[in-house]
């Protein structure tokens, strides 16, 4: 449905996306930015879901195209919510430098664009990055400072909090399956 509605806002985008990502992306304007945010995540969660389907997983290009796109044009779009998008995001994406790094920047960005409103930023890089680096203490500082998040404090945000917050509970609650030394 995404790449319908960019199709109808700029004719040919779908297949113009699939010759040359980047330069099809640079097509797409600030109003295009939900259709490009909604569409990149919801294939790159059908990717994550499909490591086996080597077709699927060729299309990565196009999502890394929409989503570097979308963040170009409003990076502040849905209180940050491109940034937190791509904290765990850039530890799958290929490409120069640390990926630990570019998701710390994507956390950064994300709690700034979010006026730290929002727990799913925290809860994102615990998994992203401490989880992976085995580093328990850490892991732990987030996932609380997710919880501390006043969830009612924030309407337009307060069931995405407190799904991030029930996701922050599970995962405190396992840490000893997660971690060698919790």
């Amino acid at each position: 449905y995404g790449l319908r509605g960019l199709d109808v806002r700029h004719p040919g985008f779908a297949a113009a996306l699939a010759a040359d990502p980047a330069q099809a992306a640079a097509r797409a304007d600030k109003a295009d930015v939900p259709l490009l945010s909604w569409t990149a995540a919801s294939w790159s969660a059908a990717i994550a879901q499909a490591k086996d389907d080597p077709g699927l997983i060729a299309d990565l290009p196009k999502v890394e195209a929409m989503i570097d796109r979308a963040v170009a044009l409003d990076e502040a779009w849905d209180d940050g919510a491109l940034h937190a998008f791509l904290i765990s995001y850039e530890m799958a994406r290929g490409g120069a430098g640390d990926a630990a790094e570019r998701s710390r920047h994507h956390f950064e960005r994300a709690l700034a664009l979010s006026a730290g409103r929002l727990a799913a930023p925290y809860v994102s890089y615990a998994e992203a990055v401490p989880l992976r680096r085995q580093q328990a203490a850490e892991f732990r500082r987030l996932l609380e400072q997710a919880l501390a998040i006043d969830a009612d404090a924030y309407p337009p945000a307060r069931l995405a909090n407190l799904v991030a917050q029930r996701r922050a509970r599970w995962l405190l609650g396992r840490m000893d399956e997660l971690f060698l030394n919790p």
